[in-house]
């Protein structure tokens, strides 16, 4: 599998996820934008955001390539979930557009692979957000150009053992299965450290957010450990 110079231009690098949830007081473009902005002069690679809105924003205000997603809804696969959401995505500016990769049925009823074949032919970069060793396998075999752990930590509680660090686990068998292919880790990435123990893990790069782009997150633990 040949790597797109875009893709091999963050190999071993990080990541930056720009979210706000819906209600908050961050959740307007023009903060994401600034938000993106500051991560880029940090040292970020790339950027990944959610909604069409927030992308063409922040492909306005930084140069590094944007991971664009458009999550509809709040359970099964709602993150970019059908080709309409994907080209959106495109339209808006997105680099990369990040898609749901498991097998869980999708809002329109097309498989996978006919969500992604379209969009491939068109020569958009993909990422494949995924669950399980399977869903990974499968996005291998389908030609995404990333595929990451994003969606491990979802696994019902008696398919995991994991603590509130990133799935290393499921990165280690990837990278193994899977050597020399983009592998991201994505999914509590909480500490510098953890940063660091994916990529000697054999992660492509990491995706960190909330302990990066996330306040309130932030002050509640730190509020959580002066109440212990």
């Amino acid at each position: 599998m040949s790597v797109h110079p875009l893709i091999e231009s963050l190999k071993g690098k990080l990541v930056v996820s720009v979210q706000a949830y819906p209600g908050e007081p961050l959740r307007t473009p023009e903060h994401m934008a600034a938000m993106s902005r500051a991560c880029e002069l940090g040292g970020a690679a790339a950027i990944r955001c959610q909604g069409l809105s927030d992308i063409a924003a922040i492909k306005g205000r930084v140069e590094i390539p944007v991971i664009g997603l458009w999550k509809d809804g709040h359970e099964g696969v709602y993150i970019t979930p059908t080709l309409r959401h994907a080209r959106a995505c495109v339209a808006a500016g997105a680099d990369i557009v990040a898609i749901d990769a498991t097998d869980r049925p999708r809002p329109d009823g097309k498989s996978l692979e006919d969500t992604v074949r379209p969009l491939q032919e068109e020569g958009v970069l993909l990422m494949a957000d995924c669950m399980t060793i399977e869903d990974i396998r499968r996005a291998v075999e389908l030609g995404f150009d990333l595929v990451s752990t994003t969606l491990s930590h979802n696994k019902p509680a008696i398919e995991t053992t994991l603590d509130e660090g990133p799935d290393l686990p499921l990165l280690r068998q990837a990278t193994s299965e899977f050597p020399g292919l983009p592998i991201i880790c994505e999914g509590h990435v909480h500490t510098p450290a953890e940063a660091r123990s994916a990529i000697d893990a054999g992660a492509w790069a990491v995706v960190v957010g909330t302990a990066i782009t996330h306040p309130t997150s932030l002050t509640s633990w730190f509020k959580a450990a002066l109440d212990e």
